[in-house]
C-alpha cells in the first residue's frame, strides 16, 4: 500500500509527487495518458515564473525532479475510486489494475469543452480538432477557424498564424473580455488573423465536391465560411468521471477540499474556485501534498 496516490501528471499531480516523496511518503502517480496534462500542448511558456521552454519541457523536468526523490508515475487512468480513510482507498484504473493508498491526492485536471452542434462530433479529427500544437502542422498554409475568445483561444490563434495562411477567430462577444492584455495586442498586430465578433457557429458540413476535404462552418448569423480545419477552445470541464455522484461538484464538475471525504485531497484545475493557471495548479499541488503528509502523520 502507497502512502499517497496521486492520480494525474500535470504540473499539480507532479508538485505534489514531489513534496510527497521529499516527504519521506511511499507516493505513486497514476499519470494518465500524456505527461504534463493540458501543460505538455503548450508550445511556449511565457507567464510561469523562472521558467522559459515548452510545457512538455517543464512536465519533464517535474518528473525528473519527482522521481528522484522516490515518487513512482504508472501512465494510466483512474477508472473508480472505493474505500475510506480507515481501510484504505482503492483506485481501480484502465490496466486492470487496483491500487492501494492510505490518502489520495486528486489532480487529474480539467479538458476542453466539446463544442455541441451539428457536424462537430461527425468531423472530430477530420477537420474539427481541440488541439492547435497537437495538429496545427497539417493545417501548414491552409485556412483554419479558432472558435472561442480566451487565453487558450488567442494562444491557438497566434501559434496558428504561423502555420496557417489564414486565421478566423470566431467569438460570440463584442470583444476579448477574459483574453490577457498582451494576447490581445499580438492577435491584432498579425496581418493573417480576422476577429469575428458577435457571432458563433451553428453548423458544420462538408462542403461539396471538395478533394481537399475544406468544410463549411455555418454561423449563427447564416454566414458560410469555407474552411479546412476548426479549432475549438471554448473553456474547460473537469475530469472527474471516476468518482461516484456521491461526491459533490460545482457546475464545471471541479471539487471543493471542504467537501471531500477524509483522507482525500484536491489540486491544480480540478480544485474549484482557482484560476486555471500552471502557477495556481503548482500552489495546490504542493498545498494537497502537505496536507496528505500531516494527516498521515497524525495517524501515527
Amino acid at each position: 500500500m502507497y502512502d499517497v496516490l496521486i492520480l494525474g501528471s500535470g504540473p499539480a499531480g507532479l508538485t505534489a509527487a514531489l513534496y510527497a516523496a521529499r516527504g519521506g511518503k511511499k507516493t505513486l502517480v497514476l499519470g494518465g495518458t500524456t505527461l504534463g496534462g493540458q501543460m505538455a500542448g503548450i508550445a511556449k511558456l511565457e507567464n510561469y515564473p523562472g521558467f522559459r521552454g515548452s510545457g512538455a519541457e517543464l512536465a519533464e523536468f517535474m518528473k525528473s525532479q519527482s522521481t528522484e526523490f522516490g515518487a513512482e508515475i504508472k501512465f494510466v487512468s483512474a477508472v473508480a475510486i472505493s474505500g475510506d480513510a480507515d481501510s484504505g482507498f482503492a483506485v481501480a484504473a484502465d490496466d486492470g489494475k487496483t491500487y492501494a493508498g492510505k490518502t489520495v491526492i486528486l489532480a487529474t485536471g480539467a479538458w476542453p469543452r466539446k463544442l455541441d452542434i451539428d457536424g462537430a462530433r461527425e468531423f472530430m479529427g477530420r477537420g474539427v480538432s481541440y488541439c492547435a500544437t497537437c495538429d496545427g502542422f497539417f493545417y501548414s498554409g491552409k485556412t483554419v477557424i479558432v472558435l472561442g475568445g480566451g487565453n487558450s483561444a488567442l494562444n491557438d490563434a497566434l501559434y496558428l498564424a504561423d502555420l496557417a495562411k489564414t486565421v478566423k477567430i470566431v467569438y460570440r462577444k463584442s470583444e476579448f473580455f477574459r483574453a490577457e492584455n498582451v494576447l490581445r495586442e499580438r492577435v491584432a498586430a498579425r496581418e493573417n488573423i480576422e476577429c469575428l465578433f458577435n457571432t458563433d457557429l451553428a453548423k458544420i458540413s462538408a462542403k461539396p465536391d471538395s478533394s481537399d476535404g475544406e468544410l463549411i462552418a455555418t454561423t449563427t448569423d447564416g454566414r458560410e465560411i469555407v474552411t479546412d480545419g476548426i479549432f475549438v477552445a471554448i473553456g474547460h470541464e473537469a475530469n472527474t468521471d471516476y468518482l461516484t455522484e456521491s461526491v459533490s461538484r460545482d457546475e464545471m464538475g471541479r471539487l471543493a477540499p471542504e467537501k471531500l471525504p477524509t483522507g482525500i485531497f484536491v489540486a491544480g484545475d480540478v480544485h474549484s474556485g482557482v484560476k486555471m493557471q500552471i502557477a495556481t495548479a503548482v500552489g495546490t499541488g504542493c498545498t494537497a501534498a502537505m496536507d496528505a503528509i500531516a494527516y498521515l502523520n497524525a495517524q501515527k
